[in-house]
């Protein structure tokens, strides 16, 4: 079947100019004899229009420029639709992006979708939203609010609202249920991740695989600041999984395990993100894995 591509640029995301991008997709895509068509990304996250596009012009992928908020949006659309998804990542964090070895350069990530193999990965609902890669309650979460408001947006803007952040966060009070048995923990955040990133290669989950049929569940509980430094960094460098119990429940200062759902009652209203970007919070949160949940573009593996 011939390809059809439909691009989504973000206006917004990320740092980088859209004016080079522009050329760059029309040139490269043009010398492919693909035929094409460049969309803007909406600030409302409505994308059912392309349900009807797809099957009415034949599109075979979309590829979406822009960051992790934006991939879920389009990508939470398309679920069971015969379309493959490229990423060109043009976001703060590109997380997705970076767990599948797409690279982060622009020209280099556009050749990938002339090249590279669609396969399938998971996702996640969280309630009744559509996450690609991570959620999270909590202290990453605030950092994401604010990170929201700021004018400047890139890599050192998130830096200064995490350190911000780190010296006001506090712990939450969450009761857990998985598998049937629950148990209450005082958190700084709880990660619910599909990838091994949190994005700029700052690995939260370091088993976490995108194909797995499994969420890795990061817990970070109530300690010292000091503490909570050195538990995140350990997390960070080798983090592995465990079967808790009621032992490592008392005494690990992380938790780390992995399921295919669980319940979260977030008992003090801790601040919540979908894909980096900020939600709204609730008191009870169902969080399942959706296996094969869409195909997405990648280096072909060797």
């Amino acid at each position: 079947m011939a390809r059809r591509i439909i691009y989504f640029i973000n206006p917004v995301s990320g740092t980088k100019g859209k004016e080079k991008l522009l050329r760059l997709i029309k040139g490269k895509t043009s010398g492919q004899n693909i035929p094409f068509e460049i969309i803007p990304t909406n600030a409302q996250g409505d994308y059912f229009f392309l349900k009807e596009k797809i099957e009415q012009e034949n599109i075979t992928d979309i590829v979406i420029c822009g960051g992790d908020g934006t991939v879920s949006q389009v990508a939470g659309t398309l679920i069971d639709e015969p379309v493959n998804i490229g990423i060109i990542p043009m976001g703060s964090g590109n997380g997705l992006a970076l767990a599948a070895k797409i690279p982060t350069n622009p020209a280099r990530a556009l050749d990938l979708i002339f090249t590279g193999k669609a396969s399938y990965i998971d996702s996640f609902f969280i309630n009744t939203t559509f996450s690609c890669m991570l959620c999270g309650l909590g202290f990453d979460a605030q950092v994401a609010h604010d990170f929201a408001l700021e004018s400047k947006r890139g890599l050192m803007t998130y830096i200064k609202q995490t350190i911000n952040n780190f010296f006001v966060s506090k712990p939450y009070s969450f009761d857990i249920v998985n598998k049937g048995k629950s148990f209450n923990t005082s958190a700084y955040f709880i990660s619910i991740a599909n990838s091994n990133q949190f994005g700029n290669q700052f690995t939260i989950a370091p088993q976490a695989s995108l194909n797995d049929g499994l969420l890795d569940v990061v817990i970070v509980k109530k300690m010292s600041k000091f503490r909570l430094l050195l538990a995140i960094l350990k997390q960070v460098r080798n983090g592995q999984i465990e079967e808790y119990n009621e032992l490592t429940v008392q005494h690990r200062d992380v938790l780390y395990f992995q399921t295919p759902r669980l319940i979260i009652h977030n008992l003090e209203g801790a601040p919540l993100h979908i894909d980096g970007d900020p939600a709204e919070t609730a008191k009870k949160f169902s969080i399942q894995v959706i296996p094969q949940a869409f195909k997405l573009i990648q280096p072909q593996k060797k």
